[in-house]
């Protein structure tokens, strides 16, 4: 049977940093090469990064993606890559619009071009805004044996250009993806490909994004299974990665073209002649998927760590209280950019407590970080004393106090705020706008309340089984949540209990249950009605939140969107 030599580059690609994009693609491709590789796959859009958003109506922006391309052709010649066939995933634009496309480049030129036929419209993705479905259908025969190429969302659809294939006849399918993380995703991922694969009736190779882009992390992931489904190859998540696996594939001699399920099928031949005989390389270890906790950490750090570096910032700042959100955000930060860029400032107020003032300096210790003490009860005074504030806006004052403070900062040393806020506060509105609410990025935005006491949990059990200092002070954690904004404040005085009121917030956010679903699923109707409630009031604060990394099903912001303005209440019928 005829060899092939397959490399799948699992890279980071920046949004509209269309040279940086062409030079890594030459890296790859070169490393590819250098490994014996007789074609190179990347991901979906890696030359204009992913997603480009309103980038895409941009004619200028889509011409320069075009002429990127046209140049990385000549590039990879130059560089000595010219033998192999390599995919890029891009931007195109014809006459009836923007494209997501993929295109076959050989021997300084592009040889065929993909468009992608199913354009997600739900969730993250506004793909039918941007672009145009394609209905033509390459099939590029490379050392006898014939490709199809296909884009993410195509294997998400029943239908469509994979059964197109599997009716023309392809020896492989290569599926180019820009695949967002959530939770669990990667076993939903390799059943599908599986299933797809089943149906081209020809092995895939999945090859994906690794990155964060804004609120989106990619975790690469990529994969190889067989046309019945065996997994033959698995690249590990979160890291660029090169998978490299010799194939022996059975040579169809297809023919099928012209009008097939709806594509102009169109056939073209690089090389009709198998490769020599040659001794195949050990085949890769196939990468285990990473456990529920360490999975999150990871998709936490690397959404802070590009987030950071592809906006050019040094360094971070945040607030730390000696509570358990702040000691999360200021390890992932350490985890992410390194304790000599973190700063870390203690703003006590007069109801602050000396177990979070220690327990603050405590975090510091361990992780090594920059920590200053900025204390806040005289800039409080004078609002309180000027303005006549009690109650919650006293309250309130204190926080708007901290945000000041951070933002100060950050503008006479160029550090990037860290909002500390989880999910859960986010969704019930407790935070106070403009105090702890501000920032640039807003790293555990996504992070349900009881999932970081999980994470805190297991970050210090995994500094133990290095032998490292946890870097999460126990009290920290062990200790009921306050705010510490009035004597003797705890969270459970304004809030349910959280393990009780992350249930509700699942079901009614990721789940989008109404008022009798939730009462169906056993919750008691005051909690549904108090929850609810809090939950509808507080859109207009998470409109105005930072952004944060997506690991959850439906994130605020790209996943969830609902009218500031709205008069609709979730009640009883009847």
């Amino acid at each position: 049977m005829p060899q092939l030599r397959l490399a799948l580059a699992q890279v980071d690609a920046c949004v509209g940093d269309l040279a940086g994009n062409a030079d890594l693609v030459v890296e790859w491709t070169r490393k590819g090469v250098q490994s014996g590789a007789h074609l190179v796959v990347f991901p979906e859009m890696v030359l204009t990064g992913y997603p480009v958003e309103d980038l895409a109506l941009r004619e200028s922006f889509a011409a320069a993606s075009r002429r990127a391309l046209d140049a990385l052709a000549g590039r990879l010649v130059d560089a000595g890559c010219g033998d192999a066939v390599v995919v890029v995933g891009y931007l195109d634009r014809d006459a009836a619009g923007p494209r997501n496309a993929a295109a076959v480049l050989h021997g300084g030129g592009v040889v065929a071009r993909y468009h992608k036929h199913h354009l997600p419209n739900y969730g993250v993705f506004d793909e039918f805004r941007y672009f145009v479905p394609g209905d033509e259908l390459p099939i590029v025969r490379v050392r006898g044996l014939d490709l199809g190429v296909v884009i993410c969302e195509d294997i998400w659809q029943d239908g469509g250009p994979i059964a197109a294939l599997g009716e023309a006849g392809v020896d492989l399918v290569l599926c180019v993806n820009g695949s967002p993380y959530e939770r669990s995703k990667d076993d939903v991922r390799r059943e599908l490909v599986a299933r797809r694969a089943a149906e081209a009736r020809a092995p895939m190779a999945y090859v994906n994004l690794v990155g964060g882009q804004d609120e989106l992390v990619f975790d690469g992931d990529s994969l190889v299974v067989s046309a019945d489904g065996e997994l033959l190859a698995r690249a590990p998540q979160f890291v660029e990665h090169l998978l490299v696996l010799d194939m022996d594939l059975p040579a169809g001699g297809h023919t099928g073209s012209g009008p097939i399920g709806g594509f102009d099928v169109r056939r073209a031949v690089l090389s009709e002649q198998a490769s020599a005989a040659y001794e195949p390389l050990p085949a890769p270890p196939v990468a285990e998927p990473l456990p529920d906790e360490a999975e999150v950490w990871s998709a936490l750090v690397t959404g802070l760590r590009d987030y950071v570096q592809k906006n050019g910032f040094k360094s971070v700042v945040l607030g730390l209280s000696g509570g358990i959100d702040s000691a999360v955000v200021a390890a992932l930060a350490v985890d992410a950019v390194g304790a000599a860029a973190v700063h870390g400032v203690s703003m006590p107020s007069q109801y602050s407590s000396e177990h979070s003032r220690g327990d603050a300096a405590e975090l510091a210790r361990r992780t090594g970080l920059h920590f200053s003490v900025q204390p806040i009860a005289d800039q409080v005074r004078v609002f309180v004393e000027q303005l006549g504030l009690t109650g919650l806006a006293e309250e309130n004052i204190q926080a708007r106090c901290r945000g000041m403070t951070l933002m100060a900062l950050s503008n006479q040393h160029g550090h990037l705020v860290l909002a500390t806020g989880n999910k859960t506060e986010l969704a019930v509105g407790y935070s106070t706008i403009y105090g702890d609410a501000v920032g640039g990025y807003a790293p555990i935005k996504d992070v349900p309340k009881t999932l970081v006491w999980q994470l805190a949990r297991w970050r210090n059990a995994e500094a133990e089984k290095r032998g490292e200092a946890p870097p999460i002070p126990e009290n920290s954690i062990s200790k009921p949540p306050s705010a510490e904004l009035r004597p003797g404040q705890l969270d459970a005085d304004s809030l349910p209990d959280y393990e009780l009121l992350d249930d509700v917030l699942d079901d009614y956010v990721e789940g989008d249950r109404g008022y009798a679903d939730l009462l169906e699923a056993g919750f008691a109707p005051e909690l549904v009605e108090r929850v609810l409630r809090m939950v509808d009031l507080a859109e207009y604060k998470r409109r105005q939140y930072p952004p944060g990394p997506k690991i959850t099903f439906k994130a605020f912001g790209r996943d969830r969107r609902l009218p500031i303005t709205n008069g609709w209440r979730e009640h009883a019928v009847g």
